[in-house]
């Protein structure tokens, strides 16, 4: 969704190893935003993104107004059917429908052999490698490493928001999900920090949490020990 960071760049990288031709994708969807204040607010460096893309040797940019990919709006879209939404499905109502609704437009404009999606967003991750296989999309879906700073931060576009205050008491948000005995101990530990907690939970082998942090949303997530 643009405001692109070392995390974009590293999916950028590993896409022009593996493949003849790259196209990224900068899109920032209405469809997946359940605040309003929250899409006004987003991040916009489209300048800045294109000059970064120029670089890693990216040759297609497609940059597409809502218009374009709702040109009748948001008539129809794809959705979940959960009878016990979890993690984003439950505090972000329409999130994952937006999600899945956008990758399936853009996923069709562009016909890729492969797509690439970090781990940070990790249930969207897992809901779009499902829906393309649910739907025989011969896209594959490769799964890449989250990027960090030197802080253990995960690498995401909302950072920029964040007060002074709040960037330098970000990173405790990995640091407690990684040696908290259990999911309710790192929730009591995020709350303690500071956090306005919406979740931690633990699916497919990883501890997940979406937390608030000086008015910003951090979503992040490790493996289980044992898991990958």
């Amino acid at each position: 969704m643009g405001a692109l960071h070392g995390g974009h760049a590293s999916l950028v990288e590993r896409c022009r190893q593996e493949n003849e031709v790259v196209v990224v994708s900068i899109f920032i969807n209405p469809a997946q935003f359940n605040d309003p204040k929250d899409l006004e607010r987003y991040p916009r460096t489209l300048d800045r993104d294109m000059a970064l893309l120029q670089d890693l040797g990216v040759d297609e940019v497609l940059a597409p107004a809502a218009a374009d990919l709702y040109p009748g709006g948001y008539r129809f879209r794809l959705e979940p059917v959960d009878s016990a939404p979890i993690m984003e499905g439950a505090y972000r109502p329409g999130f994952l429908a937006g999600v899945l609704t956008v990758v399936l437009k853009l996923l069709g404009l562009v016909r890729p052999h492969r797509a690439y999606f970090g781990e940070k967003d990790y249930q969207q991750l897992k809901v779009v490698t499902d829906m393309v296989r649910e739907f025989f999309i011969p896209t594959e879906i490769v799964p890449c490493s989250t990027v960090r700073d030197a802080s253990g931060l995960a690498e995401s576009s909302r950072n920029a928001l964040l007060p002074a205050e709040a960037r330098e008491k970000a990173p405790h948000i990995h640091r407690i999900l990684t040696t908290a005995t259990t999911a309710a101990d790192a929730r009591t530990s995020l709350q303690a920090e500071g956090f306005e907690v919406d979740y931690v939970e633990e699916h497919w082998g990883r501890r997940l949490a979406a937390a608030f942090l000086g008015g910003v949303r951090l979503i992040d997530n490790v493996p289980l020990p044992g898991s990958r």
